[in-house]
This record gives structure tokens, sequence and C-alpha cells, in this order.
């Protein structure tokens, strides 16, 4: 043995230092993927809000109102004969619309898509109509439009 490796004021070699590095990295290689393993086994789970929205009673609305929901991304618009539910989602790229009551239309501020208040293009780069939403009556005598359910065009619900 020799005479600087007893005692308290051992010096520090360079083995020592490396194999001190290495299973410094080590652990922390294994301590990160614990982490990892721990935070893949986690669920996420996106709740999302539900499909279906009440609008009120049918009384409530005047007729030629049209109401927007863009929490719910849809509009509803009073006729004379009944309720129509449109999407507000443009059909070009997805913008979410907006109803222009000056000139009693719904326009898209992304692209210049415009839609007349039955979903159908006037004008700008959207191929197709807005799209038709389900209404129905709730037990409550409320209506009720469902964002995930879709009916042909021009159909009008009576209430």
């Amino acid at each position: 043995m020799r005479e600087d490796d007893a005692g308290p004021d051992k010096a520090v070699t360079r083995r020592h230092f490396c194999q001190a590095t290495g299973v410094a990295a080590c652990a922390l290689a294994t301590g990160g993927g614990a982490i990892v393993s721990a935070d893949f086994l986690r669920p996420r789970v996106l709740f999302e809000p539900a499909t279906s929205f009440s609008v009120g009673p049918p009384d409530a609305i005047g007729v030629g109102s049209v109401l927007d929901f863009p929490e719910h991304r849809a509009f509803v618009i009073r006729l004379a004969d009944g309720f129509r539910a449109l999407s507000s989602v443009c059909t070009h790229l997805g913008c979410v619309t907006r109803y222009r009551p000056d000139g009693e239309f719904i326009a898209c501020p992304c692209h210049g898509s415009r839609f007349a208040l039955d979903g159908e293009v006037t004008s700008g780069p959207a191929p197709r109509a807005l799209r038709w939403l389900q209404m129905a009556l709730s037990e409550k005598g409320e209506i009720v439009v469902d964002t995930a359910g879709e009916v042909a065009q021009g159909t009008v619900f009576k209430f």
C-alpha cells in the first residue's frame, strides 16, 4: 500500500473520477427512462364539449333572427315557416365564419367566402355550401341542435 492511498487526504485518481462519472451517467439515464415510462403510462384524455346544445324555446326566437353560437360553431336561423341550423365552419379551409347583419350574409374572414342564409356559396373559394345541422325538440320544449348530425339541405324544422 502506498502512503498517499491511506488516510483522510486521499487524492482522487483519474480512474476513480471516470468510474464515478460513468455510474452517475448510468443513474441519470435510468432515472430519465423511469420518468418517461411513468409519463407514458399516465392517460391523456381530451375532454371535448358535447355535440348537442340547447337554443331555448321556439317561441322566444323572433322570426328573421339569426343566432350565433361561436362556442358550438353553429348558427340557428328562424324563418317564417320554421328553423334551420347551419354549421359556422367554412367548407374551404375550416375557418369559423361570422354572420354579417348589415348585408344579411355569412362571411369567412380568412379567405373571403360568402354564404347566403341558406348556406349556399355566393362568392369566394369555398367549394360547397355550409352543412345543415340536425335539430330536435327536447322534453322541456327547447330546441336542441346536434352539431354531429347532418341533415339534407333545405330541411326546415317546424316545432
